[in-house]
């Protein structure tokens, strides 16, 4: 069952200025290690901040919080499973806000995607509770 959807638009623009603007106080603030290590890698390094930075909103939205009530940037960190797929990674008040969310008898998992084209970049976050139990499985 899905507890939580979030989606969120950045220009990427604007995360290319407060970069150049506020550099490493800016992605030192707001981005995981593992986020400034894959983002300072790419060709198009503003845009791949910018998609990072629309899934922590997006997140934040499918949490119910918001960047409030304990949930803080270095929370929500966007990490790619072995085939690629992104995913976020929840810890800290992130985490908690989450276990809030999921019923007993449930465990959760979170969908991202992530996109950029004409100058903007784009994120929608889907929680969803999985049974706990492979019995009561659906699919």
């Amino acid at each position: 069952m899905i507890i939580g959807l979030g989606s969120d638009l950045c220009r990427i623009s604007q995360v290319e200025k407060t970069l150049q603007r506020f550099g490493d106080r800016f992605t030192h603030r707001c981005f995981t290690e593992i986020e400034q290590r894959k983002s300072d890698r790419r060709a198009e390094r503003a845009a791949s901040y910018a998609k990072r930075f629309a899934a922590k909103e997006a997140c934040s939205k499918a949490l119910g919080t918001g960047l409030s009530y304990g949930v803080y940037w270095l929370d929500m960190g966007v990490v790619n499973l072995p085939s690629g797929k992104p995913t976020m990674h929840l810890t800290n008040g992130a985490a908690k806000a989450l276990a809030r969310l999921v019923p007993p008898g449930h465990r959760p998992h979170v969908h991202l995607t992530v996109t950029d084209d004409a100058g903007l970049a784009q994120a929608f976050v889907i929680i969803e509770a999985l049974p706990i139990d492979p019995a009561i499985a659906t699919e």
